[in-house]
């Protein structure tokens, strides 16, 4: 009745955090770089989010129909 639902690996998972935050960073200095204070931020705070968000919200699952009745 219960199916075991496979998740991603906490290694995957902290590994495109890492990748993630990289990025959001790199993104920061090159918007400080051209001079937007603004938009740097606003990368800064995405990247934070898109971080959390990633470890929060549980992942979407695909069930197949004969499942659902």
């Amino acid at each position: 009745m219960f199916e075991t639902e496979e998740k991603m690996p906490h290694r995957i998972k902290f590994l495109l955090s890492l990748a993630c935050l990289l990025t959001a960073a790199c993104g920061y200095l090159f918007m400080v770089h051209l001079g937007q204070t603004g938009p740097s931020y606003a990368v800064a705070f995405l990247g934070v989010f898109a971080t959390i968000a990633m470890w929060v919200f549980p992942e979407v699952t695909k069930r197949s129909p004969a499942s659902l009745k």
